[in-house]
């Protein structure tokens, strides 16, 4: 391993009749851009790979993307919790370049204008955010999902000033890994999905694009934590690139039985409900209050806490009880549904939306994503209160 003049590590190695030169670069270091800019200047090369995928790409040169969302869209397909982890991994990005004047993901970007600038071909050879994301939550169990999802949104939502101690760590990694660092570092269900899976799938792309294209020299500019797993799985090549291509994008087949659960649980509820009826009128009629009570209370409550429109809040406690007796129709997306039909977005609440949720306060006061919180918080809450109140049920009649 040797490095550039600015301290960047370079690994150079050979794939067949190619040379390739990998640069490990800090995402959030002035001198990794200079280091891409001072390499494509000095040194020829063909291409120029990237650590970056499609989605991530136009996130760097589209930062408004996310204004123009769809918002039906995203609820009717349930990517409500995708689009709010990345709200708030920008919001992230965001004050680290409004506190320390860095641009997370300037290196990749001065890696692209150059090349396109000389007429070199850019690769991304990163996977799928959104793939990564999805083998890493089905990779886990589903208390420990909870826990994820609470912390990705939860700590980057939460914190105003990012610490010292962060940047150290996106020096040598990425914002999605520093996010999960603390996980990840002890548990290997998330390094794999999250580091070592990236790593082969790198490689698996490179390879796949130098037996595509032949070129003679490649540049791949890749976060520095990344540089002896990619080095190491381009000289192992055990496997044709693109069965590794397939076999890391494949998505693990859900479980079934969560999604039966909720079936299972409003049935069980209406066999409560005759079974009390059954005994007298008066059970029967307890075990609907409670069910009403339960159910209700805590979805109008996530309502509330997600300052929804009073009508709004309304609409979450007589619909919960309702819609969690068909699991078809979640509670959180009528709710937001009624939320958007009130308090329509305006152009200026997409315009603003990525600045907006870079504080806490914002992302009530920014309509669009106070929608987005109103399903959130709606739909735990109607969870919750599905399982309380048929645990509830149930004591009532068993007597305990």
């Amino acid at each position: 391993m040797t490095e550039t003049p600015n301290e960047q590590p370079l690994v150079h190695l050979t794939v067949g009749d190619t040379e390739v030169v990998l640069l490990g670069t800090a995402h959030v270091s002035h001198a990794s851009a200079e280091a891409v800019r001072e390499l494509l200047d000095q040194d020829h090369f063909d291409a120029v790979a990237v650590e970056l995928c499609p989605s991530r790409q136009q996130a760097l040169f589209d930062p408004d993307h996310l204004s123009r969302l769809d918002l039906f869209r995203v609820m009717r397909e349930g990517r409500v919790p995708m689009v709010m982890a990345s709200l708030a991994l920008g919001a992230y990005q965001q004050r680290l370049a409004d506190q320390f004047g860095i641009e997370p993901g300037a290196e990749m970007k001065a890696a692209i204008e150059t090349a396109r600038a000389r007429g070199q071909s850019v690769w991304l050879i990163d996977r799928e955010i959104g793939t990564t994301l999805k083998r890493v939550y089905r990779n886990v169990s589903f208390f420990r999902r909870l826990s994820l999802i609470g912390g990705l949104i939860g700590s980057v939502m939460s914190r105003e000033k990012v610490e010292e101690a962060e940047i150290e760590r996106l020096k040598e990694g990425d914002i999605l890994e520093t996010t999960f660092s603390e996980f990840a570092e002890q548990a290997e269900e998330l390094y794999v999905p999250l580091i070592d899976e990236r790593d082969r799938y790198m490689a698996a792309r490179l390879r796949e694009e130098i037996e595509a294209e032949h070129p003679a020299r490649v540049l791949a500019v890749v976060g520095a934590g990344h540089l002896k797993g990619i080095a190491n799985y381009l000289a192992a090549a055990d496997a044709t690139p693109g069965d590794t291509r397939r076999e890391l994008e494949r998505l693990p087949a859900p479980s079934r039985w969560p999604r039966l659960i909720p079936w299972f649980i409003a049935l069980l509820v209406l066999v409560g409900f005759v079974l009390g009826f059954r005994e007298s009128r008066e059970l029967g009629w307890q075990l609907v209050g409670d069910w009403v009570l339960i159910n209700g209370g805590l979805a109008g409550l996530g309502a509330l806490l997600a300052r929804g429109h009073p009508l709004t809040v309304l609409t979450a406690v007589v619909g919960a009880p309702l819609t969690s007796l068909n699991p078809a129709i979640g509670a959180g997306m009528v709710s937001a549904f009624v939320e958007t039909w009130l308090r329509k977005p305006t152009m200026a609440d997409f315009a603003e939306l990525k600045r907006a949720t870079t504080h806490l306060g914002g992302w009530w006061k920014n309509r669009v994503a106070r929608i987005l919180l109103v399903f959130f918080l709606t739909t735990i809450g109607s969870a919750v209160g599905t399982y309380l109140a048929g645990f509830r049920i149930f004591e009532r009649l068993t007597g305990a």
